[in-house]
C-alpha cells in the first residue's frame, strides 16, 4: 500500500533525525517512492520551542494502516521519543497523512490525518513531490488545499532532497 508521511524534528540534530527515521523503516521493508525537500517550520501550537525541520516522503509496504502505525511507533520508540507534554519539542514525528484512498477513523488512528489540509507546513512539501494527490475525504487536491489554506506559520524550503536513499544520508554524516 502507497502511503503520504510527514516527518518532524525540532530536538538535536534535526536533519539526522529525519534521515535515520527513515532508514530504520526501510530496514522494516519500507520503500521509499519520493520525497520532498526539507522544510524549517515554525512551530503551530506552542510557539517558545524550537523550530521543526518537516518532510514528506511517499512509501510503499506492504501493511495495513493499523500494522503500519505500529511500525511508525516502533521507529519513533527506538529513536528515543520521549513526549514531555503534548505538542511539545520532540526529537522525532512521525505521522500518516494519507493511505491511498482510505479514511481511517477511528480512536487509535485517523486517515486522512486531521487537519493535515490546515497545516502549511504538511501542504508545502506534500504540494512538492505531489499536488495532484486528493484528499479522500474533501475530494480536493493538495494544490488546492495549499492554496485555500490561512495558515500563516513560515515554511522555508532549506534543502533540496537529492536522490540519495536515506541509507546514504546517514553513512555520510
Amino acid at each position: 500500500m502507497r502511503y503520504f508521511l510527514s516527518l518532524g524534528s525540532n530536538l538535536g540534530d534535526r536533519g539526522k533525525n529525519l534521515a535515520q527515521a527513515l532508514a530504520f523503516l526501510e530496514e522494516e521493508g519500507m520503500k521509499i517512492i519520493k520525497s520532498s525537500s526539507i522544510y524549517e517550520t515554525q512551530p503551530v501550537d506552542l510557539p517558545s520551542q524550537p523550530w521543526f525541520f518537516n518532510q514528506i516522503v511517499e512509501v510503499e509496504i506492504v501493511l495495513n494502516p493499523f500494522n503500519f502505525l505500529n511500525l511508525v511507533k516502533k521507529v519513533e520508540k527506538k529513536m528515543m521519543r520521549k513526549p514531555l507534554y503534548s505538542k511539545g519539542p520532540r526529537i522525532i514525528d512521525i505521522d500518516i497523512l494519507l493511505a491511498e484512498g482510505t479514511v481511517v477513523l477511528t480512536k487509535e488512528l485517523k486517515i486522512p490525518h486531521p487537519r493535515m489540509e490546515k497545516r502549511n507546513f504538511v501542504l508545502v512539501p506534500l504540494k512538492e513531490i505531489s499536488p495532484e494527490t486528493l484528499h479522500p475525504i474533501l475530494m480536493e487536491k493538495v494544490e488546492d488545499l495549499w492554496k485555500k489554506s490561512r495558515d500563516k506559520g513560515i515554511v522555508k524550503q532549506i534543502s533540496k532532497q537529492s536522490l540519495k536513499t536515506s541509507k546514504q544520508t546517514i553513512k555520510e554524516r
